[in-house]
């Protein structure tokens, strides 16, 4: 089963999508299940995990209504406030969910790079397994450090990292992310998305050799038994079509065994996600 590790929908709401800037005119609209399913269907592609893009429960209950809709949605990381006195109630309700499979705080918006270290954060994280959840890892580059103390402290919760951290591509700068991300993968629980990737580049005069370096780093730090494949639509659409950003980590798979690129284009996600679902994309 291939599966779309990361996408999200929405309808926008100018006062709740507020990361939405001027240059982001493009996300200014509804994304929703009726949009996505085609581009599924053109890349023979299964099914979906959607990832929330608002900090708020509403999220949780908009997601899991959609899911419930549509079968192909197979997953939602959602929110709850993972600082919160709280906590066990919100994840009660989002737990009330089959398809409630993991958690995400945008901790790369944090103020401070050190955000991860904080008692009640990772308290909050740590409570997780026992809901059956994972934790969905979302950073920039400069945040590394903290990511690597992080992820080494919390060895039983499964993580996986979105948008391997966000590097500084349009910049053609690899380092210091290349070699943090290296010893942010020596933690064998954590998991990687190669997601997110096209929009850390110029997104009018990227090429597909600007984005090799890093994605060859990302394959060989994390190995095909713990990467996953997401498009990050309808995010991606700043800088690529669908099709595209699947077809750039096309020459990578290549050498891989048939095993091995089953993991990456499905397998892994829906081990680590738990999921279960249909086995084509099927409206009807």
């Amino acid at each position: 089963m291939k599966i779309d590790a990361h996408q999200h929908f929405w309808r926008h709401d100018p006062a709740i999508h507020t990361w939405m800037d001027e240059k982001m005119q493009l996300l200014r609209q509804d994304f929703l299940p009726a949009q996505l399913l085609p581009l599924l269907q053109a890349e023979g592609i299964n099914g979906c995990v959607a990832v929330q893009a608002d900090s708020s429960r509403r999220e949780n209950d908009f997601l899991l209504g959609l899911a419930a809709d549509h079968p192909w949605i197979l997953g939602v990381v959602g929110w709850v406030d993972l600082q919160s006195d709280q906590l066990e109630s919100q994840l009660d309700q989002f737990c009330q969910h089959s398809k409630a499979v993991g958690v995400r705080h945008i901790v790369q918006d944090e103020p401070d790079d050190r955000f991860l270290d904080g008692v009640a954060f990772r308290r909050g994280v740590k409570s997780l397994p026992a809901r059956n959840l994972t934790f969905d890892l979302l950073i920039y580059e400069r945040q590394l450090p903290a990511a690597i103390d992080f992820v080494r402290a919390l060895p039983a919760v499964p993580m996986v990292l979105d948008h391997i951290a966000k590097p500084k591509i349009a910049d053609g700068q690899l380092d210091p992310w290349a070699e943090n991300l290296k010893e942010l993968a020596r933690s064998p629980h954590l998991m990687c998305k190669l997601s997110g990737i096209v929009t850390e580049a110029n997104w009018l005069q990227w090429t597909p050799a600007d984005l090799a370096p890093y994605l060859e780093t990302a394959i060989e730090a994390f190995g095909p038994e713990r990467l996953m494949l997401g498009s990050d639509w309808p995010v991606c659409c700043l800088a690529a079509e669908y099709s595209q950003v699947k077809s750039l980590v096309e020459p990578f798979l290549q050498p891989l065994s048939w095993t091995e690129r089953s993991a990456i284009e499905g397998g892994n996600a829906s081990r680590f996600y738990q999921l279960k679902g249909p086995q084509q994309v099927d409206e009807g």
